[in-house]
């Protein structure tokens, strides 16, 4: 098994597309919603894991509003299983943080109850923040923020010429938290899809085959021991970041 050595930079904030349920059933011959219910198996011990190494934010690629394209029997499993798996003992034992980032307005009304409530239930937990992305794509993350900044510009609450980075930033959904130190992505697949593409302009980027529901505690500890032995650089020359050191 990979060890985290206390040397080691533990990344403040991990992102991760999880990838590859519906795979991992279908090669068991299951139905895709089962691959879902064990990728759930694989959020508990990863939560559990990144609280205990001191990650302070998981960010979690849950459902993408791509992916109310799937077979209706398939959203409808999905929107089940966000219900059941919402259990207090992950974040009350764990002293996790839930946020959810996305267009909470799409989801059922009873997911969005049981969505607050935990929000509300964990307000005060503060050890990691973990945030699920659900009915997010980064397009329409953006596309809200345009909005919301051309309404402000038009209402005179603030001028053009004060448009920056910053302020584009603090439009996003995700301005509670940090920007993704590392990004992972599980199932072997080689893409973003439509993710956090602000916010990982300077992320580390790891792929790995592993489907999600197979992702353990090691694979975890590799994709951060791969984090280490990169130089982050901002823009900057390697001399640079040495003279920095």
């Amino acid at each position: 098994m990979t060890e985290i050595t206390k040397m080691q930079h533990i990344p403040e904030h991990i992102a991760i597309i999880m990838d590859g349920n519906g795979r991992w059933a279908t090669e068991r011959n299951k139905p895709r919603s089962y691959g879902h219910q064990e990728g759930v198996e694989a959020v508990r011990r990863i939560t559990s894991e990144c609280t205990r190494l001191g990650v302070k934010f998981l960010t979690l690629y849950t459902f993408s509003t791509e992916n109310w394209n799937r077979p209706e029997t398939e959203v409808a499993a999905l929107m089940s299983l966000v219900l059941t798996s919402l259990e207090d003992e992950i974040f009350m034992k764990n002293n996790v943080r839930f946020r959810v980032i996305g267009d909470m307005e799409r989801l059922p009304q009873d997911v969005q109850d049981k969505l607050r409530e935990t929000m509300e239930h964990t307000a005060a937990n503060d050890k990691m923040t973990m945030v699920v992305a659900l009915s997010y794509s980064s397009r329409w993350e953006i596309t809200e923020a345009v909005k919301k900044i051309a309404s402000d510009v038009q209402k005179g609450i603030i001028k053009e010429s004060e448009i920056s980075e910053e302020l584009v930033s603090e439009h996003m959904t995700t301005n509670f938290m940090p920007d993704p130190d590392l990004l992972i992505r599980t199932g072997g697949e080689l893409r973003i899809s439509n993710y956090l593409l602000w916010q990982i302009a300077y992320s580390e980027l790891y792929f790995c085959d592993t489907y999600w529901p197979d992702f353990s505690e090691d694979d975890l500890h590799k994709a951060i021991e791969s984090y280490n032995n990169r130089q982050r650089r901002f823009g900057k020359t390697e001399a640079q970041v040495e003279e920095n050191k």
